[in-house]
């Protein structure tokens, strides 16, 4: 048998963040610094496991975060990557900042991968698609 969740045993709350809470774990890093994810938690006041707070932390709540739809730069730079690195998201992001490797995937998933192949296998390498393809 595996291991129960952390969350199940130890009573700590799941599913969406709400306004409060997002203040709160954003306080307390404005205050203190981003780490610490285990203790963070309780020092915070929140009811959620430290895993929980950092994926908040990284992908929602980091002032450094770009919004909004992605240029045609930063879709050619994905292409490009993603024709040497494959579905190494983390390794991509690097590459872009401002953008989170789980928003890169997802655009990937719901944009770029369905223009490819509706576009067919014209070419291997994203550098050779001619001009305003993507």
């Amino acid at each position: 048998m595996g291991r129960s969740p952390s969350s199940a045993k130890n009573g700590l709350k799941k599913g969406p963040w709400d306004a409060e809470e997002d203040k709160k774990l954003a306080d307390y890093i404005q205050k203190h610094g981003p780490g610490g994810w285990i203790s963070l938690p309780k020092l915070a006041g929140l009811n959620r496991c430290g895993k929980s707070c950092r994926l908040r932390w990284i992908n929602y709540l980091r002032p450094d975060i770009k919004r909004g739809s992605f240029t045609p730069e930063e879709e050619q730079t994905i292409l490009k990557l993603h024709a040497v690195l494959g579905n190494k998201w983390s390794a991509i992001a690097t590459h872009l900042p401002g953008r989170t490797d789980n928003e890169i995937k997802n655009f990937w998933n719901t944009h770029l991968k369905k223009r490819l192949i509706r576009m067919g296998p014209t070419s291997p390498f994203p550098s050779q698609l001619p001009n305003g393809a993507v």
